[in-house]
């Protein structure tokens, strides 16, 4: 069982940034895939930015919507994965959500197996 705990999430003006944060226990960091997904009421949840697990290369890849105003990362020793976000828009208002898994068949958009409560991002215009 994995516990993810997001945080960072507030209220920021259009073209502003924010970082938000999550924190992982329950099973070794390391072997876990992450991503970052948000989810308006009303509309599924969708796919933001995932960063594979531990090995020489990690990869990472976005949703259109956020390449090259996005940025996630992770940190093993602090069981911690990031999403830096610049440039932000209002149409990024959304509540944020942290997955993981340690499946052998990760695929950078999911499935994932476990998730954060969500952390909520609104951004004014």
């Amino acid at each position: 069982q994995v516990q993810l705990v997001e945080s960072g999430g507030g209220l920021v003006q259009a073209g502003g940034s924010l970082r938000l944060s999550c924190s992982a226990s329950g099973r070794t960091f390391s072997s876990l895939a992450l991503a970052w997904f948000r989810q308006v009421p009303g509309k599924e949840r969708e796919f933001v930015a995932a960063i594979s697990r531990r090995g020489v290369y990690l990869y990472a890849e976005y949703a259109d919507s956020v390449k090259g105003r996005f940025t996630i990362s992770r940190d093993n020793a602090k069981n911690s994965v990031y999403l830096q976000m610049n440039s932000l828009k209002p149409e990024d208002t959304a509540v944020y959500y942290c997955g993981a898994t340690s499946s052998s068949e990760y695929r950078p958009r999911g499935p994932y197996d476990y998730w954060g409560q969500g952390t909520q991002v609104t951004v004014s215009s």
